[in-house]
């Protein structure tokens, strides 16, 4: 029997989107033993996930370096015969270069590729020649599997369906409007603006973690004469999921539950203020849509990754995306 380790300690979109491994490897060996390694925080993803053997977690905030060193020793104990290894950071590249295993693979773009049996080359996607992360994941593995690019999966299980089941008896959109960078995120005011001209009879929840029910309170004080339910801190990230996949549209920004739609083939509508969908983390659902200014800004995008303030103070690739551009995605998921 084979064993397998794949490593994703970075944030929750990045497990989520590493996920497309986990189905990659399943399929071509059945019988393997498959190991996860996320950190501390980030294991609700893959709770009872049935490809998977065992959920490894790092606690990074509590004795960072002692747990790392327990780690290492645990994972070199389990004598993998592959260690598949997708961030680019000098700790998880330790974990990989000394874990033991038969082979070792990752990305030439971490410090201690150097120390791997294969380093594969870290491409970034941009508009002219686009690559999502999921192809740029499938690399790691497609040596010894195949080319084909499997798309992220989350498995909600039964009990998590059943506890989205009793929202789901009215029409319904959800609205995950938070972003841990603040270029990244549509701005409240205009939540509340685009849920003010939904047609009536129509059920907004609300969705995020516990630090966004602020987020979601203030669009639904704002927005009385609508069914506006905040479910943030409520539910977990399956159940968040599970609810998803029924929506007749699920509003996003370029964020994590951008990728919970993704994952149970959701329809979803990606807001993308200061980012671009060509970065290579755009959504994958059968019915997706972007919706970005429809001007061209020569301060967008103001880089790779969100920033805590727009640098130019206006924030306008946030502020003249219009209502109309997400009121026209409404309908087209086939259950409105």
């Amino acid at each position: 029997m084979q064993k397998f380790l794949v490593i994703q300690t970075a944030f929750i979109g990045d497990v989520v989107l590493a996920t497309g491994i986990i189905e990659k490897l399943h399929r071509h060996f059945p019988d393997a033993e498959i190991d996860f390694m996320v950190r501390k925080g980030n294991e609700g993803l893959l709770k009872d996930h049935p490809f998977l053997h065992e959920v490894l977690v790092w606690d990074k905030k509590n004795g960072k370096l002692k747990n790392l060193w327990k780690l290492l020793q645990y994972v070199r104990s389990r004598r993998y015969d592959k260690v598949i290894n997708v961030q680019r950071f000098a700790a998880t590249g330790i974990l990989t270069a000394f874990s033991g295993a038969g082979e070792t693979i990752g990305f030439n773009k971490n410090p201690f590729s150097r120390f791997f049996t294969r380093s594969i080359p870290h491409i970034i996607s941009t508009a002219d020649k686009p690559l999502h992360e999921a192809e740029r994941n499938t690399a790691l593995v497609k040596h010894f599997t195949d080319a084909t690019v499997v798309k992220p999966v989350l498995h909600p299980s039964a009990a998590d369906y059943a506890f989205a089941a009793t929202y789901k008896k009215i029409p319904f959109i959800t609205i995950s409007p938070a972003s841990v960078w603040f270029t990244k995120q549509y701005p409240l005011d205009k939540w509340i603006d685009f849920v003010n001209t939904l047609p009536a009879g129509l059920t907004v929840y609300i969705l995020g973690g516990p630090g966004d029910a602020a987020l979601g309170d203030g669009i639904s004080t704002a927005c009385p004469q609508h069914a506006v339910i905040n479910l943030c801190g409520k539910m977990s990230f399956l159940q968040s999921a599970a609810l998803m996949k029924d929506a007749q549209m699920n509003y996003v920004n370029d964020s994590a539950p951008m990728h919970f739609a993704s994952s149970v083939n959701a329809s979803v509508t990606a807001i993308y203020c200061s980012t671009l969908p060509s970065f290579g983390f755009g959504p994958l659902s059968d019915i997706s849509f972007v919706v970005e200014v429809e001007e061209a800004l020569p301060c967008r995008p103001c880089g790779l990754h969100g920033r805590k303030a727009c640098p130019l103070g206006h924030f306008k690739c946030a502020r003249d995306i219009r209502n109309e551009q997400l009121l026209n995605t409404l309908g087209t998921g086939g259950r409105f």
